[in-house]
């Protein structure tokens, strides 16, 4: 008996919120700390897929933190929570800007493209990019990895692999197969 079942539209979708936030270089220290904090508090509440911060690169202030949870009501359990309110209350301090951005779903490899297509075409297009991705890190990493413990060559490739469809494959794909992905649109 089979568990796996087709997407539909109204089926509950993973939800991932990116906070980025610009921290005062003299509280940095202080902001990773409250980010370790933070985090740890995220991932004791129901639906938590994960959480990571993001650093900074040279000449830059701006953290970001990246919290996915099963659905957009654990999401908005964890945004109302009072023990997040009072981790929130205490960026007054250290952070002068910060922005957000939400995404459902599979946009988030997407973009806004897959909002409005047959989530069996973007499972398709996934598959896809999965396969282009997997083969190619099998032809050309997987012999210098090879001698590695396995949970190590498991983790390089998770990290290939989801970064390689989120950055390089994905945004491809959903320009090539535009059409294909909105059947009706104008593009």
């Amino acid at each position: 008996m089979s568990t796996w079942a087709p997407l539909h539209a109204g089926s509950p979708q993973p939800v991932t919120v990116t906070a980025a936030r610009v921290v005062r270089p003299e509280r940095r220290e202080a902001f990773e700390q409250w980010a370790r904090e933070v985090q740890a508090l995220a991932a004791t509440f129901p639906g938590h897929l994960g959480s990571s911060t993001l650093r900074p690169g040279a000449g830059s202030d701006e953290f970001h933190l990246v919290y996915r949870f099963a659905d957009a009501d654990s999401m908005a359990a964890w945004e109302r929570s009072p023990e997040r309110a009072r981790l929130v209350a205490q960026l007054a301090d250290l952070v002068e800007d910060e922005r957000f951005a939400r995404v459902e779903g599979l946009e988030g490899f997407f973009g806004r493209t897959a909002s409005a297509a047959p989530a069996w075409r973007v499972v398709l297009l996934t598959v896809l990019g999965v396969f282009l991705l997997t083969s190619t890190f099998h032809l050309l990493v997987q012999p210098l990895v090879a001698d590695w413990p396995w949970p190590l060559r498991l983790l390089v490739s998770a990290v290939v692999v989801v970064n390689g469809l989120r950055f390089v494959v994905m945004p491809a794909l959903t320009r090539l197969c535009g059409r294909w992905l909105r059947p009706g649109s104008r593009r």
